[in-house]
């Protein structure tokens, strides 16, 4: 489903930026769930111009293109080459592939292979094709127009092209092509998605449809709202204006539960068709609108003559539209940025190869131990001295506190002589129960070898968990400097204030409530 832009962003940005509604049914609560309530009442013949040229340009790109990924969704994969019966499983289809070389259908390999350099060829004319200028001739112009909708409805033209080939083979009485054949006309009868699917071999309980999903019931809702914000942010960033990512994921659930009552298979937001939509110049959603009629007219009349596209055109218009998104740029950038996140990429990238579902789960798992390492290795800043100050260079959690304590007592306590120490706690907001048993276990350890830990910079969050658990031996100061002349005076084991004097009574239970 392609995103509108410019006049849409100053929607969505208006919207996005309104203060919260206390009233559901306010006007600007109303904008925010219904955005044609904010760009209708200032719709121009302009904008409908334009609204028009991308719907129609979008609606050539979209017909061609769910042809084919409905192929790929409920349908043997035909790899270009005409083959038939290859699994789906990415390594056994390259064997199978080659073990088959031989029974590959040249009609099939040679059309499919000229549809790709086609599909390239006007790719790069679309991006090389110059801007008109008003001073141009009309002519020039005319030419401009007709190259650039040529180039933008590519995908269309090259199917509309591949049909024809193989209608005239069609005519001889040869078909060297296989095709898509019937396709149903209309759209399906409107009902509530099957729970339960006989065969005959059985019935299929919802349970075991569930089951059967796997975890593609949760990875395909999880990339669909991915990619959907991601190509919203893209193009927000682009067009200067502010998104909401709540109505984005409300839009996209919407057209899933409705698509659902017809037989859809998932949607999701595209980048290549976002991208050929605000190329064309759209101004509102209402470009939605004329893709929409222009596919449920092609549904109603134009459904016999998809008959003869080949499967080898579709194959060729998948190729192409996913072969871009392999950015091989990320991995030189990620080795100069950042090394470590060539881990989760390569994880990713190389069991995506086996299955998707299984490449995004370990992908996901990595980057969640890489966060885990770093939450329970926390980078401790050591300042040597009469007395020791560490300060932790981040939050402390259960994992980490471990660590902590380890790196505390080998520099305090390990060594001759044993030295005081104070933990500058400035950069820690939260702690958990974990933490304070890890801390009242520190503290006691410091005792026992005749030493003192004290604390510097408590948050009061944290302060106030401290001191609601009454760590035995807990003492707190303001700055580093009254810390440290504390320690040099070697002060009894009192709760102290900023001053080094005994906090209060009032005082410490103020901080506990």
């Amino acid at each position: 489903m392609p995103f509108s832009v410019k006049a849409l962003g100053q929607a969505r940005s208006s919207r996005s930026t309104m203060a919260p509604d206390s009233c559901c049914c306010s006007p600007a609560a109303m904008q925010r769930r219904l955005p044609i309530l904010a760009w209708l009442p200032d719709y121009s013949l302009q904008w409908l111009k334009m609204d028009f040229i991308a719907g129609l340009s979008v609606g050539l790109t979209v017909i061609p293109q769910a042809l084919a990924y409905a192929e790929v969704a409920g349908l043997p994969p035909q790899n270009l080459l005409g083959l038939q019966n290859i699994p789906r499983q990415f390594f056994l289809q390259v064997y199978h592939t080659f073990l088959n070389i031989g029974e590959t259908r040249v009609g099939d390999a040679v059309l499919g292979l000229v549809c790709m350099v086609l599909l390239l060829v006007l790719k790069l004319m679309r991006d090389h094709v110059p801007p008109v200028h008003p001073e141009m001739p009309p002519g020039v112009r005319l030419s401009h127009g007709l190259v650039w909708t040529a180039t933008t409805a590519r995908n269309a033209l090259v199917v509309s092209f591949a049909a024809l080939v193989a209608y005239s083979f069609e005519v001889t009485g040869y078909q060297p092509f296989i095709l898509t054949g019937e396709t149903a006309e209309g759209l399906p009868p409107v009902q509530t998605p099957p729970f339960s699917l006989t065969t005959a071999n059985g019935t299929t309980s919802f349970a075991e449809m569930v089951q059967d999903m796997g975890t593609g019931l949760a990875v395909v809702p999880l990339v669909g709202l991915l990619e959907s914000i991601a190509v919203a942010k893209a193009f927000a960033s682009q067009n200067n204006y502010r998104i909401d990512a709540n109505q984005e994921l409300l839009a996209i659930g919407l057209t899933n539960v409705l698509g659902s009552l017809v037989s859809s298979y998932p949607v999701t937001g595209s980048f290549g068709r976002t991208a050929v939509n605000a190329q064309s110049g759209v101004c509102t959603p209402a470009g939605g609108l004329v893709t929409g009629a222009l596919v449920l007219l092609s549904l109603d009349y134009l459904t016999s003559l998809f008959y003869y596209i080949p499967k080898a055109a579709l194959a060729a218009v998948i190729i192409m539209a996913v072969a871009p998104l392999f950015d091989t740029k990320i991995f030189g950038t990620l080795w100069r940025v950042k090394r470590l996140d060539l881990l989760p990429l390569s994880i990713t990238f190389l069991l995506c190869f086996w299955e998707v579902q299984y490449g995004i789960l370990a992908g996901t798992l990595v980057s969640l131990l890489i966060l885990l390492h770093a939450v329970a290795r926390p980078k401790t800043q050591v300042s040597e001295g009469p007395v020791l100050v560490l300060q932790p260079a981040s939050g402390l959690h259960f994992p980490a506190i471990e660590a902590l304590r380890e790196a505390i007592l080998n520099q305090a306590l390990e060594g001759s002589p044993r030295r005081c120490a104070v933990l500058e706690c400035t950069h820690v907001c939260s702690i958990d129960y974990t933490v304070v048993l890890g801390l009242g276990d520190l503290l006691e350890d410091f005792r026992r070898q005749g030493a003192a830990l004290v604390f510097v910079g408590l948050q009061v969050p944290v302060l106030r968990t401290l001191l609601a658990a009454d760590l035995k031996g807990f003492q707190y100061f303001s700055t580093l400097e009254e810390a440290e002349n504390h320690l040099q005076q070697d002060a009894g084991t009192q709760p102290y204030n900023s001053g080094g004097d005994p906090v209060p009574e009032h005082k410490v239970a103020l901080l506990k409530a």
